[in-house]
């Protein structure tokens, strides 16, 4: 048994994130946010069967595949910025910071849908609706862990930041795993919260500045299975690495 989050109503998301630093949404919260249907949401999840590997785990792993793509939201304009490397501090990921990683890009059918707008938008008010009103600059990460070698690691740098102003981690597939507990701590001191997000399309919202986080291994339960994520960071002032 795995212990379940406690969801946040829409109307609270914002008092909820200044006051603990971060929020978890049932699919229901995201679809009015993003304005779309459950059913438009799943849609997007047979994408995730189409994700090459990661070429980048330096700990020697081959249970992570990835795409990756930007967007920059001002007001009500979203547009995807010409494709480029994922870039993190040391001081953010000891692990994998310092270097260009580059991805293949979020299919275009994939971008076009109203659903995947939908959420790039959500993201972006919420943003906005913390911080106040600018350019955003968004990075969006599909995610399959796999359990094939017989551990999957979802933050294989540990509990971190990701130095951006909001992350929001949506739980798109959980088949045939167990573990991946998520853990939220507050940056600069001891308190802590553990769940476990199971429902596709629920999210965890994080203020990058308050807290950090990371989610445990998988392994699998029964014959190999996966955890797909879309992780979507909003960021003002530009990309990391500009």
């Amino acid at each position: 048994m795995h212990l379940s989050p406690a969801y946040t109503p829409v109307e609270q998301i914002a008092p909820q994130l200044r006051q603990q630093g971060y929020a978890v949404l049932a699919p229901q919260a995201v679809c009015a946010l993003a304005g779309c249907t459950l059913a438009e949401l799943m849609a997007l999840r047979s994408s995730w069967e189409d994700l090459p590997p990661d070429a980048y785990l330096k700990d020697g792993g081959r249970y992570r595949r990835r795409r990756h793509s930007c967007f920059v939201a001002e007001g009500e304009r979203l547009a995807q910025a010409p494709h480029r490397a994922h870039w993190q501090p040391l001081e953010y990921n000891a692990l994998h910071g310092g270097m260009q990683r580059w991805f293949e890009p979020v299919a275009p059918q994939v971008v076009a849908q109203p659903a995947w707008t939908g959420l790039m938008h959500a993201m972006a008010r919420l943003s906005s609706g913390l911080k106040g009103s600018r350019p955003w600059y968004i990075e969006a990460h599909q995610f399959r862990i796999d359990t094939e070698g017989g551990i999957g690691r979802p933050t294989p740098e540990g509990a971190h930041r990701d130095g951006v102003d909001l992350v929001a981690v949506f739980l798109v597939a959980r088949e045939g795993v167990k573990g991946g507990e998520t853990r939220v701590f507050e940056a600069d001191g001891p308190a802590g919260q553990r769940f476990t997000l199971a429902e596709p399309w629920s999210v965890l919202l994080l203020d990058d500045a308050r807290v950090v986080h990371e989610t445990t291994p998988i392994q699998p339960d029964g014959a190999a299975g996966y955890r797909d994520t879309l992780v979507v960071t909003v960021r003002g002032g530009g990309f990391q690495g500009d």
